[in-house]
C-alpha cells in the first residue's frame, strides 16, 4: 500500500527555533550543523564569497538553509521536539546511511537523498499516521 506524508506535516514546529519567512535565521541553522562557508557555498550553489546571513543573504543560501532547517524540525518531532537529541542525530555516523553522519550527507551535496530517507523512516515509524 503506498504512503503519503500528510498535506501539513511538511511543516513542523519548530522546534530548533530557526524562525518562519522574514523571522528565519539562517545563520543557526549553519551553527547547528556546524556548517564552513565551503560547505554552505556548495549546498546552494554560490559563490563562497556571496555567503552571508544579514539582509544581503543570497536567496539560493536562504532557500536551501530554509529547507534544510525544516527538515531538521522533523527530525527533532521524531524525537518529541528534543532539540538536543535532534541535533546529536545529525552529528553522528549512521549505519544506515552507509555509516555517515547525516551533516555530512548535507555537505556533500546528498541532502534530497536524506531528505527522502528520513520521510520514508518516519512512514515506518507510524505507518497508520501516514497511510494512504
Amino acid at each position: 500500500m503506498a504512503t503519503t506524508i500528510g498535506l501539513f506535516d511538511s511543516v513542523p514546529k519548530d522546534a530548533f527555533q530557526f524562525g518562519y519567512g522574514t523571522d528565519f535565521d539562517a545563520r543557526k541553522v549553519s551553527e547547528a550543523l556546524r556548517l564552513k562557508k565551503e560547505d554552505v557555498s556548495h549546498l546552494a550553489s554560490v559563490s563562497v564569497k556571496s555567503v552571508r546571513y544579514d539582509d544581503a543573504i543570497p536567496e539560493q543560501v536562504r532557500e536551501r538553509l530554509a529547507e534544510i532547517a525544516n527538515t531538521m524540525n522533523l527530525v527533532a518531532a521524531t524525537f518529541d521536539g528534543d532539540v538536543a537529541k535532534a541535533a546529536t542525530w545529525f552529528l553522528t555516523r549512521n549505519p544506515l546511511l552507509g555509516d555517515v553522519a547525516p551533516r555530512d550527507m548535507i555537505r556533500l551535496g546528498r541532502y534530497e537523498r536524506l531528505r527522502r530517507f528520513i520521510i520514508n523512516a518516519m512512514r515506518e515509524r507510524e505507518p497508520q499516521r501516514y497511510a494512504a
